[in-house]
C-alpha cells in the first residue's frame, strides 16, 4: 500500500492506494512548514488519520505547499518517518504535484491556476525550469486572486455596469472601510480576493466580465506560458479551480496565441493516483 498526500495550507487531501485500487480518500486540516511547527504535523498524523490507514506502508508520497526548501522537506519527512517507520518517504512541492498529475511521464508545461498561479517546464522526470512566483500582491496573474481583485476594484471604482453592480452589491454588501480592513488586517488576503472570482464565473456571458477574464488570462499566458521557448509545441496542462471552472474562456485565450490546452484537473489527486499506479 502507498499513501499519497496533496497538502495545502488550509486542507490536505489523502489517498490510500493498493495497487490500482483507491482504498480510501479523505481530507484533514492543512499544513504549511513555513508557518507551523513539526509537532503539529506529528499530532495530526497521530490523531487525524482514519484507523484503516495501516502503520506499515510501502511508500508515502507527500506533495506540499512550503516544501520548496530542503529544510522543510526534511521536517515533513521526519514526522512521517515517526508515524510510518518502515516506509519510503518522498516529500516534494506542489508544483511537482501538478506536473505528475497532468503530464505523468511526458514532457510539457504544467500550470497551477487556482487561488494563486505558477507554472513549470517538465521533461517527463523532473522540473527543468520554473516560473518566478511573486505572490498575490505583485504577481499571480490569471489566478482567482487576480480575477477577484479586478472585479471588486471595478465595483468600487465605478467601472462596473449598473446591472452587474446591483447584483454584486446585493450579494456581497460591501463598503470600502470594511473591505480595506478585511483585506489588509486579517489572514489570507489572497483567499479573500479570490472569494470574488465565483461572481465572475457566474457572469461570463456578460461582456464586461468576459473582458476582465480575457485580460487576466492573457497576462497569465504571457507571464507563465510564453516564457518557455517551446511553448507552442508542448502540451500545456492545468491544475486548479480557476482553470477548471473558467476552462472555456482560458482555452479561447490560449488558442488566440496558437497554444493548445491539454489536460485540466480541478485538483491533482486523481492524476497523482494514476501516476503512482503506473510507477
Amino acid at each position: 500500500m502507498i499513501l499519497i498526500i496533496d497538502a495545502g495550507s488550509t486542507k490536505m487531501e489523502w489517498a490510500l492506494v493498493d495497487g490500482n485500487e483507491v482504498i480510501l480518500r479523505f481530507t484533514t486540516e492543512g499544513f504549511n512548514p513555513n508557518y507551523s511547527a513539526p509537532e503539529r504535523l506529528c499530532l495530526m498524523l497521530e490523531h487525524q488519520l482514519p484507523a484503516i490507514v495501516p502503520p506499515a506502508l510501502q511508500s508515502v508520497y507527500y506533495y506540499g505547499t512550503g516544501c520548496g526548501a530542503e529544510k522543510n522537506r526534511q521536517m515533513v519527512a521526519s514526522a512521517f518517518h515517526q508515524r510510518f517507520a518502515g516506509a519510503d518517504i518522498h516529500v516534494t512541492h506542489d508544483m511537482m504535484a501538478a506536473a505528475h498529475a497532468v503530464l505523468g511521464k511526458e514532457k510539457g508545461i504544467a500550470c497551477i491556476l487556482g487561488t494563486g498561479a505558477n507554472s513549470c517546464l517538465y521533461d517527463g522526470e523532473k522540473i527543468v525550469e520554473r516560473a518566478v512566483s511573486l505572490g498575490y500582491m505583485v504577481g499571480d496573474e490569471g489566478s482567482g486572486g487576480h480575477i477577484g481583485r479586478e472585479i471588486v476594484k471595478s465595483y468600487f471604482y465605478g467601472f462596473m455596469p449598473e446591472d452587474l453592480r446591483l447584483q454584486f452589491s446585493e450579494r456581497y454588501q460591501l463598503n470600502v472601510d470594511d473591505f480595506v480592513a478585511r483585506l489588509y488586517h486579517m489572514e489570507q488576503p489572497n483567499s479573500y480576493l479570490a472569494s470574488f472570482a465565483p461572481f465572475a464565473c457566474e457572469h461570463l456571458d456578460h461582456p464586461f466580465v468576459a473582458d476582465i477574464c480575457h485580460h487576466c488570462f492573457d497576462a497569465f499566458i504571457q507571464a507563465f506560458v510564453c516564457r518557455y521557448g517551446e511553448y507552442k509545441t508542448l502540451k500545456v496542462s492545468f491544475v486548479g479551480s480557476v482553470a477548471y471552472h473558467f476552462k472555456d474562456i482560458l482555452e479561447s485565450c490560449l488558442a488566440g496565441r496558437d497554444i493548445v490546452m491539454d489536460n485540466v484537473l480541478q485538483t491533482p489527486m486523481e492524476g497523482l493516483v494514476k501516476y503512482h499506479a503506473l510507477d
